[in-house]
């Protein structure tokens, strides 16, 4: 049920609504009439609201404090009688002590004993008939009256009376409010949509979004695309275009780790699912056909509690994608196969491409750091391969994360396992691995073991760019200073 602060909250928004329907009455725009109109509620509502809360209730009705003053007779009184406990007090001492001649008399209240008359030993013979002795002490009395006996009464229950009372007024007012609640729905739907839509209208023109097209054939045309989330993030966002069509219905994406295919291909799922909600999108220009789903398969994680390592998550994503895409699904694949062997996932990502293609013909964007995938544009032309865009100096690389058509020359591993922090050490064992395994590739010779120790007299080429640095410089020309920064220079080069 709702708590007091939800009920305090209701009350303040449905007290705005009025100038929020007046804001909207005059817009042309059929759904903002729609809105308009739905923001319509019963007064009653309102002014029990308005009349029974406090205007900053307690968390709980247990603690007290709900129900505003002067909305119940009764607990006025109850909440009276503790607020003006301290009064009364200070009054019936004052009468007492005219009442028995007794100066230096108090009225006092501990919560062992309750409410007292404390009388000094020596004056013990001036008290009144009524007192009733309640406590002895040393060098004092202490008595109750029966005026103050009924005052403690009233007093010590008050406050668990009051909390009862609260409760009680408090379950009313819900059963009052419960009349209303098809109106605070309606009103509470009327009210998201038109949060979305300022949320929408806002981001539109705060960050260049633009309208989207709609046409009745499956594909997309996004010129300029951008990341909604990752260009906010970045001083510089690479803009890049992505076209989908019936002779094109798949993009090979193929490039270096880090240099942004995930990205990109989130970047397209977003605007397609910002212009099938109604709103702008990140983009120069986008024009969409219908889609009726969006699939994906992104991402490495395992499920422990299931007992599912992240293999068997990967297949049972991939496996709920062939059984539910279809020509107007628009498919996320990213780095599929990888979860397992190499010819393990390099066979299952192969045919689950071809599934893909032949039977699913879903829209579809596919990464992968498999390069024998791209040869799969020759026995599919709707299967076209794109990269993003790298360069490589020295040993170090720049990713440009530009989408251009084409495959990519090669997945730069080694390069961003440098930038990673991996010890320099393994890095070039890593590069001398990876040419033995090049060559051997090249020569179809006889398999080489990759855990074998390498000998360590290997050199590098000698096209190394270094060599060529090392080549070129004149030590005799050079000051000393020259000859240090010629010297960090060259070590950069050979890291």
């Amino acid at each position: 049920s709702a708590r007091p602060r939800d009920l305090s909250a209701l009350r303040d928004s449905l007290a705005r609504l009025p100038a929020l329907a007046g804001a909207l009455d005059g817009c042309g725009t059929p759904m903002l009439h729609e809105i308009c109109g739905a923001l319509e509620i019963a007064p009653d509502a309102l002014d029990l609201l308005q009349a029974a809360i406090s205007a900053e209730p307690a968390a709980m009705v247990r603690d007290g404090g709900v129900i505003a003053p002067g909305y119940d007779s009764e607990l006025d009184e109850l909440r009276n009688i503790q607020t003006n406990c301290g009064e009364f007090l200070l009054a019936l001492e004052a009468r007492e002590r005219e009442r028995s001649g007794i100066p230096n008399l108090k009225v006092e209240f501990n919560r062992v004993h309750g409410f007292y008359i404390e009388v000094s030993r020596a004056n013990t013979d001036k008290v009144p008939d009524d007192y009733r002795r309640r406590q002895t002490l040393k060098n004092a009395e202490r008595y109750i009256t029966p005026e103050l006996k009924a005052f403690e009464d009233k007093a010590l229950s008050a406050q668990e009376r009051a909390l009862s009372r609260e409760k009680l007024l408090y379950e009313a007012i819900l059963d009052a409010l419960a009349a209303h609640i098809p109106a605070l729905q309606r009103i509470a739907r009327a009210l998201a949509l038109l949060d979305g839509l300022a949320a929408f209208a806002e981001a539109a023109l705060r960050y260049g979004y633009v309208r989207p097209r709609f046409r009745d054939t499956p594909g997309l045309d996004i010129a300029g695309g951008r990341h909604p989330v990752v260009e906010r993030q970045v001083d510089d966002f690479i803009r890049n275009d992505a076209r989908l069509a019936s002779t094109r219905r798949m993009l090979m994406i193929t490039g270096p780790n880090m240099g942004g295919k995930s990205t990109f291909m989130r970047q397209v799922a977003l605007i397609c699912l910002l212009a099938h909600v109604g709103s702008f999108v990140p983009a120069d220009a986008a024009e969409l056909g219908p889609l009726d789903a969006i699939f994906t398969r992104i991402g490495a994680s395992d499920d422990l509690a299931s007992g599912r390592s992240t293999f068997m998550v990967e297949m049972t994503e991939a496996a709920a994608i062939l059984h539910g895409a279809t020509e107007h699904s628009l498919v996320l694949m990213d780095e599929i196969g990888r979860g397992t062997s190499t010819f393990d996932g390099l066979a299952l990502a192969a045919a689950i491409a071809r599934q893909l293609l032949e039977k699913n013909r879903s829209l579809t964007l596919f990464a992968t750091h498999y390069f024998e995938l791209t040869r799969l544009n020759a026995d599919y032309p709707e299967c076209a391969n794109v990269h993003l865009d790298a360069v490589e100096h020295g040993h170090r690389i720049v990713f440009l994360h530009a989408l251009e058509e084409g495959p990519a020359s090669q997945s730069y591993g080694i390069e961003v396992a440098a930038l990673a922090g991996i010890p320099t050490p393994v890095i070039r064992d890593a590069r001398r691995r990876l040419r033995v395994l090049e060559n051997r590739e090249i020569h179809a010779g006889p398999q080489a073991d990759l855990f074998a120790t390498m000998p360590e007299t290997e050199a590098e080429p000698l096209s190394h760019p270094a060599l060529t640095e090392l080549a070129g410089i004149d030590p005799d020309a050079l000051t000393p200073r020259e000859a240090l920064e010629r010297l960090y220079a060259l070590k950069r080069l050979a890291s």
